[in-house]
């Protein structure tokens, strides 16, 4: 019989062997790749020596095709839960060196198990994807495995924050989770994602396409808009999330927590004053503004390289997280098209979830024109940020930078969408059209002397923040300067707001 020193023993050779993965030749193999292993992704997220592993000893019981031969130590996925920032975090990372990372029955299992304890304990998840996909050998358990998955992130969606990770491939089904999270990082190089592969493609529609071009990092940080973030590899990807979580909130009970930012709230900038171009046709940067106006200039943008024409991102006003939407006129003029549409009206939507403010910065002329905007169905997309907006119930102020046009004025957060402050610029231009379409149909029966005098008289009168002072729809007008303090003054008087919608199981948005 074995003694109390032995068995001890052998639990440490069992944990070494498990800990080992699928044992050196793969693990140097995934690092020739430029990838770490599971473990050491881990290791890196969470703070020193914080990382609990769960179900280690967890095994698979397959015996189809072979399986029950198979020694896969961890299930090919690693599991548990630490601290980032002295914060708790829930997290699993699949492990590529076992199976390729591939998920069976028990695999699911050990992510389901992770999932039910966030929510239980109202901490973060995050899941990192390194994977083959679904374990053939195991057929419709495997199937099952993902189905229990995408359920628990639909349970948690708006509750917990839920972060993606794709550090290696992530195909079929599998990218569905990822999908239904908040927010998708992909490591540029060495991440792919896709429903259907290059070779599946080719035999199907004979198109011919690289994993890379058809899935890539960039390809849906640009193009697709699936994923959020980009990295330039895994350690940034890494230090990124943990940048991500400092501005969140660990459930949607809580707020965000709150930073000593050392930047005075009562802070002005001079070049705000001169950062409008006199001519109201010429662009500038609205991320100039941006960083003028939040504390010290830190701002964190989500989906950057996607509908560059608006910029959301989250950022601080006298150390509270904020979410700032704000059009961007370096691009198509700042007009809203589809895919702006959807990319803010997402980003409300999370805000909004999570207790974090909105800041809306308006200079946007218009929808974007064009048949095919109209048939993509810019109607429906539009339609999104209305709704997000409107079912919004966290303080949002709304500062009038310059053009405030029509439909797209209201669906940058006007008062009767629910804005708690509206401010305007002296150079804001608050009207139904841009002055000069409005003269040409007004005044269109004149003769061109009358009709550009009459324009003139129309643009001194309409084309400013004045029409819409008088009527109550703009609070105030401002000097650009002194825009930091009156956003900060602005959110603390909204800090203790309560707003109800209407009891009902969920509305209907636009999708």
């Amino acid at each position: 019989m074995a003694t109390v020193q032995e068995k001890i023993e052998l639990m440490k050779e069992k944990k070494a062997h498990i800990e080992l993965g699928g044992g050196e030749a793969r693990i140097e193999k995934q690092h020739a790749k430029g990838k770490m292993t599971a473990r050491e992704r881990l290791e890196l997220l969470f703070d020193e020596d914080s990382f609990t592993e769960l179900d280690a000893f967890v095994k698979h019981r397959c015996t189809n095709f072979g399986q029950e031969k198979k020694d896969l130590p961890a299930e090919g996925v690693v599991t548990g839960y630490g601290t980032v920032d002295g914060r708790l975090v829930y997290a699993f990372a699949q492990d590529f060196t076992v199976e390729g990372g591939s998920l069976g029955e028990m695999h699911a299992k050990k992510i389901w198990k992770v999932q039910d304890l966030a929510m239980k304990m109202g901490a973060p998840c995050i899941g990192i994807n390194d994977s083959g996909g679904a374990r053939i050998q195991e057929a419709v358990d495997a199937l099952s495995g993902y189905a229990g998955i995408f359920y628990r992130n639909t349970a948690a969606s708006g509750v917990i924050p839920q972060i993606s990770v794709i550090m290696g491939p992530c195909a079929g089904g599998a990218v569905y989770s990822p999908a239904i999270t908040d927010f998708i990082y992909m490591v540029d190089k060495t991440s792919q994602m896709f429903i259907t592969g290059p070779a599946v493609i080719k035999s199907v529609t004979y198109e011919e396409v690289t994993a890379e071009a058809l899935g890539g990092a960039m390809t849906h940080n640009t193009k697709s808009g699936v994923a959020h973030f980009v990295a330039a590899d895994e350690k940034d990807c890494i230090e990124q999330i943990r940048y991500l979580l400092s501005y969140l909130p660990s459930n949607n009970m809580e707020s965000a927590p709150m930073f000593d930012t050392g930047d005075d709230p009562d802070r002005m900038d001079d070049s705000l004053n001169t950062v409008i171009p006199d001519d109201p046709n010429q662009p500038y940067d609205m991320k100039d503004i941006i960083a003028a106006i939040v504390d010290n200039g830190e701002f964190y943008e989500v989906h950057q390289h996607f509908a560059t024409n608006i910029i959301t991102c989250f950022a601080r006003f006298d150390g509270r997280s904020v979410g700032i939407i704000a059009n961007q006129p370096k691009v198509m003029g700042g007009c809203l098209d589809i895919d702006a549409s959807d990319k803010s009206a997402r980003f409300i939507r999370f805000c909004d979830a999570f207790n974090i403010p909105l800041v809306n910065l308006v200079d946007v002329p218009g929808f974007l024109p064009g048949v095919g905007q109209e048939h993509g169905g810019i109607i429906r997309h539009g339609a999104k940020m209305l709704y997000a907006y409107s079912e919004a119930t966290v303080p949002k102020i709304t500062v009038i930078t310059r053009k405030a046009y029509g439909g797209s004025y209201i669906a940058m957060c006007c008062r009767e969408l629910g804005a708690d402050q509206v401010m305007a610029w002296p150079t804001s231009e608050i009207a139904v059209m841009g002055p000069a379409g409005a003269a040409n149909i007004i005044f269109k029966r004149d003769e061109p002397d009358v009709k550009a005098q009459h324009t003139q008289d129309y643009v001194d009168e309409f084309a400013t923040p004045y029409k819409a002072a008088e009527r109550g729809y703009a609070d105030m007008v401002i000097e650009p300067v002194e825009t930091r303090p009156r956003i900060i003054t602005a959110l603390n008087a909204c800090a203790c707001k309560r707003e109800a919608m209407p009891a009902k199981k969920h509305g209907n948005i636009p999708l």
